[in-house]
C-alpha cells in the first residue's frame, strides 16, 4: 500500500507540472523519400534512407544519430542493418531546423565483419544475425551504441565502428515461447502463448545520465498479459550496463488497448524520470488508416513503481494486483499529431518513432527533435514481392491517394486500393521522412541531466 500511495503522489506531481509546461513546436522538415544514406548506393534494399526508428543526440560528441530499422522487406529480404550520423542546421535562438544531411552510415557487424541483417529468424528458434533495431542510445563513457531489437527481444552493444561487443541477458519471462512446452520461437507467434508478441519486442531505449543503467521498453503487452486484444500494460526493463543483466522491471499503463497502440520511444530526463512516446497505428503510412491519429509524449516516473519481475500483469483492465504500483504517468507533454506539414497534406504521419533532447539554445532552453519511420515507403506481399508506395496528398478521391509500383520502377503501377492500373504522374511522391523541432524550457525539462562521462 505504501508503494501505491507514493506512486499516486508522484503521478499527481507530474500531472500538475505538465499542465504549466509544454514544449513549443517551431517548424518541421519533410525529407524526400528517395534520399540516400552515406553509402550512396541506389535502390530500396541498398542505400535508400531508412529514416528514424529512433533518434539520439550525443552531447559528449555533439552528434545526431538516426536509427534505420530492419529494412523495407518486412523481414523477408536481406538488408544490412545500420545507423546514420546526420546534421541539421539549428537557429541558436529560435530552434528552427533546416538543411538535413547524412554524414556517415555505420553498418552493424559481428566480430568477423559479417553484417547483421533484417531477415526474420529462421529457423524460428535461431537468432543468428537477425536484427530489427528500434531503439538507440550512445553510452556516455565509451561512445558505444546500445541498440534494442524487436526480434529477441534483445539489447545489443556495438562499438563506434558498428562491431558487435556483446548481448545483454534478456529475462526469461520476456522470451516468446509456448508456456506448456517451453519451446521458444522468435520468427512468429503460431505456437507461442507467452512472452513478447511477434514484432513487438524492445522498442524504446534510454540510458541514465551516468551510463550505469539502460532501460528497454516492450512496444506493447506480452502474449500472456493481454497481447493485442485487451492488454494495457507494457514492461520497462532496467539493465545494469556493467553486468549486462536486468535488475528490475516496471509496468507502464497504455492509454488504450487495440488500434495497434504501443510505445515507440523512451528518453531519459534523469535516472528516474523519462519521456515516453505512445502512439496508435493511424495516420499517413503504407497501408495505414488515416482516422484519429494519436501520437502522444508523456512524462513518467519510476519513483515508487513496483518491480514486477516476478509478477504476471493483468490481461485486461487498468488495475494491477493489490500492493503493486505502476509507473507514474503524467499529463501529455507533446501532441505530435497536432502539428502538421503541407508536404503531408497537413495530416499526421503514422509512425512517429524517434524522440531526442538536443543541444541547448539561448536562454537555457533545449531543442527537441521528433522523427518518423516511413518504412522506406515500401510495402510487400507475404511471399516477399516488394512495391514502392507513392502518395498524392492533394488527391480528392481517397482511392487515388496512393499508388504502388514495382520496386525501384516508375511503370507498371496500380492504385493501392482497387488494384486498377495507374500512372505515376506529377504530385505522387515516396513518403517523406518527417522531423519536427520543438523548444523545451527549463520547466519542461525539470530535473533534466544530460548524459555525461
Amino acid at each position: 500500500m505504501k508503494h501505491l500511495v507514493s506512486a499516486l503522489a508522484a503521478a499527481t506531481a507530474l500531472w500538475t507540472g505538465a499542465l504549466s509546461a509544454q514544449p513549443v513546436f517551431v517548424n518541421g522538415l519533410a525529407i524526400p523519400g528517395h534520399t540516400l544514406d552515406a553509402t550512396a548506393v541506389p535502390g530500396a534494399n541498398q542505400g535508400r534512407l531508412g529514416f528514424f526508428s529512433d533518434i539520439y543526440f550525443d552531447p559528449q560528441r555533439k552528434a545526431w544519430w538516426g536509427l534505420s530499422d530492419r529494412g523495407p522487406g518486412g523481414g523477408l529480404i536481406d538488408y544490412a542493418t545500420r545507423v546514420q550520423r546526420f546534421t541539421v542546421d539549428v537557429h541558436p535562438e529560435t530552434g528552427a531546423i533546416s538543411q538535413f544531411k547524412v554524414l556517415q552510415t555505420v553498418v552493424f557487424k559481428d566480430r568477423k565483419g559479417k553484417p547483421f541483417n533484417g531477415l526474420a529468424p529462421s529457423p524460428a528458434h535461431e537468432r543468428g544475425l537477425a536484427l530489427d533495431p528500434e531503439g538507440l542510445v550512445v553510452h556516455p563513457r565509451t561512445g558505444h551504441f546500445l541498440v534494442s531489437d524487436e526480434y529477441g527481444p534483445s539489447l545489443y552493444e556495438f562499438d563506434a565502428k558498428g562491431r558487435f561487443v556483446r548481448a545483454f541477458v534478456t529475462p526469461d519471462k520476456l522470451l516468446p515461447r509456448n508456456a506448456l512446452s517451453g519451446h521458444i520461437s522468435h520468427g512468429d507467434d503460431a505456437d507461442n502463448t507467452a512472452g513478447k508478441r511477434h514484432n513487438r519486442g524492445f522498442e524504446g531505449l534510454a540510458i541514465s545520465p551516468d551510463g550505469a543503467f539502460a532501460y528497454a521498453m516492450l512496444q506493447s503487452p506480452m502474449l500472456d498479459e493481454g497481447g493485442s486484444k485487451d492488454g494495457r500494460f507494457a514492461r520497462i526493463v532496467k539493465f545494469d550496463t556493467k553486468t549486462g543483466r536486468a535488475v528490475a522491471q516496471y509496468a507502464y499503463l497504455l492509454d488504450r488497448a487495440g488500434q495497434g497502440q504501443g510505445i515507440s520511444a523512451l528518453v531519459a530526463l534523469n535516472d528516474r524520470e523519462f519521456w515516453v512516446l505512445e502512439r496508435n497505428n493511424r495516420g499517413v503510412g503504407a497501408g495505414a488508416t488515416l482516422a484519429t491519429p494519436d501520437k502522444s509524449v508523456y512524462r513518467i516516473s519510476l519513483e515508487g513503481a513496483s518491480d514486477v519481475n516476478a509478477v504476471t500483469l493483468p490481461a485486461s483492465g487498468s488495475s494491477l494486483p493489490d500492493g503493486i504500483a505502476p509507473v507514474a504517468k503524467g499529463a501529455k507533454v507533446i501532441d505530435l499529431a497536432a502539428d502538421t506539414l503541407p508536404a503531408l497534406g497537413n495530416k499526421s504521419p503514422e509512425k512517429w518513432e524517434g524522440l531526442a533532447i538536443g543541444p541547448q539554445l539561448s536562454g537555457g532552453r533545449h531543442l527537441v527533435l521528433a522523427g518518423t519511420d516511413n518504412d522506406y515507403s515500401v510495402t510487400q506481399t507475404g511471399s516477399g514481392e516488394q512495391f514502392d508506395v507513392y502518395f498524392n496528398m492533394g488527391a480528392d478521391d481517397p482511392l487515388a491517394a496512393s499508388i504502388q509500383c514495382p520496386l525501384d520502377k516508375t511503370t507498371g503501377c496500380s492504385y493501392t486500393k482497387g488494384a486498377a492500373a495507374a500512372e505515376l504522374t506529377a504530385g505522387y511522391v515516396l513518403l517523406p521522412g518527417i522531423l519536427h523541432a520543438y523548444v523545451a524550457s527549463a520547466a519542461d525539462l525539470a530535473g533534466y541531466r544530460r548524459p555525461a562521462r
